[in-house]
C-alpha cells in the first residue's frame, strides 16, 4: 500500500480525511471539512479549506499557490454550508481559485475528471464544469456558469454568470463570452461571437467524417437558413432525428437558459 506523505512544515486539522497515498508538501494548509481521495498530491503552498465539505478526487494534483474551497466571493454569501467537488485525475495548477457553492445557486461547485485548470484560472461559486476540460492561463468562470465536456477555454478568456458552454466547444483566448456557445461550436472576440464549428477539435476526438457533415449541415440549417429559428430547428429535427450528434446539438439549442446564443458576425450586424 502506498505511504501518505506529510511534509512537517504542512498545517492539517482534525477534521482533515485522507486516502491512502496522499502526499502533502511543504507549507501546505489544510483547514476544515476536507477529504482528500487516494494518491491525491498537493505540492508546496497549496491551501485547500472546507467550510461546509471540499472532496477532491483520487490521483488529483494541485500545484504551489492554489487556493480551493474559501468562502464565495459573492457578497451575497451568508455562512451557507455549501460544498466543492473535485474529481479525479484533474491538475490544479499554479494560483488557481476554486470556489464552492451559495444558497442563490445549486449550493454547491463541480469540477470534473481529467481537467486541466493552468495558472491563474478562476471557478466561481455554483459552476458545474464537465469531464475532460481545459481552462488556460488566466481563464475566469463567473457563478452559475455550466461548462460541458471537452470544452476548451482560451487564455484571458471570461465566461459571463448563467452561460453554458456546450460539449466539445473551442472558446478563443481573450474572449469575452456573454452567451451561450453551442456544443462543437468556436467562439472569439472581445464580445464572443460564433466562429463555426470546432472541426480541429472534431477531428482530434475522432469523429467519423459522417458525424462532421451532419454537424456542419445542422449548424448552417441553424444559422444561415431563412425563418424563425423555431422554423429551423424543426427542420433539422425532421432531417436528422435520428442522429445522435445533431440532437445532442439541437437539444442544447431547445433547452431552458437565461441566455442568448452567440451567434455569427453577420447575424450579429443584422
Amino acid at each position: 500500500m502506498a505511504k501518505t506523505l506529510i511534509h512537517p512544515t504542512a498545517v492539517l486539522d482534525k477534521t482533515v480525511e485522507l486516502g491512502v497515498g496522499v502526499e502533502i508538501g511543504p507549507y501546505c494548509v489544510v483547514t476544515g471539512n476536507v477529504d482528500l481521495g487516494d494518491h491525491v498530491k498537493l505540492h508546496s503552498h497549496v491551501v485547500v479549506a472546507g467550510p461546509a465539505q471540499t472532496t477532491i478526487g483520487a490521483h488529483t494534483t494541485l500545484f504551489p499557490f492554489a487556493s480551493i474551497g474559501h468562502i464565495s466571493q459573492d457578497l451575497k454569501y451568508e455562512g451557507e454550508p455549501s460544498t466543492l467537488e473535485i474529481g479525479a485525475h484533474t491538475n490544479i495548477r499554479e494560483y488557481v481559485t476554486i470556489q464552492p457553492g451559495t444558497k442563490g445557486g445549486i449550493m454547491k461547485t463541480v469540477v470534473g475528471d481529467h481537467c486541466h485548470i493552468m495558472i491563474n484560472a478562476h471557478i466561481a461559486h455554483d459552476c458545474v464544469v464537465g469531464n475532460h476540460v481545459i481552462m488556460s492561463n488566466c481563464a475566469t468562470l463567473a457563478g452559475h456558469v455550466v461548462v460541458e465536456d471537452e470544452a476548451i477555454i482560451g487564455g484571458l478568456a471570461a465566461i459571463h454568470q448563467f452561460v453554458r458552454i456546450g460539449r466539445g466547444a473551442m472558446i478563443g483566448g481573450m474572449s469575452g463570452v456573454e452567451r451561450d456557445v453551442i456544443p462543437f461550436g468556436s467562439v472569439k472576440g472581445e464580445r464572443a461571437f460564433l466562429n463555426g464549428l470546432n472541426i480541429i477539435g472534431l477531428k482530434r476526438r475522432g469523429f467519423e467524417r459522417e458525424d462532421v457533415r451532419v454537424l456542419k449541415d445542422v449548424y448552417e440549417g441553424l444559422f444561415h437558413a431563412p425563418g424563425t429559428l423555431s422554423q429551423r430547428v424543426q427542420e433539422m429535427q425532421d432531417k436528422y432525428g435520428g442522429h445522435p450528434r445533431a440532437q445532442e446539438l439541437l437539444a442544447f439549442v431547445c433547452a431552458e437558459s437565461s441566455r442568448s446564443f452567440c451567434l455569427p458576425r453577420e447575424k450579429e450586424e443584422q
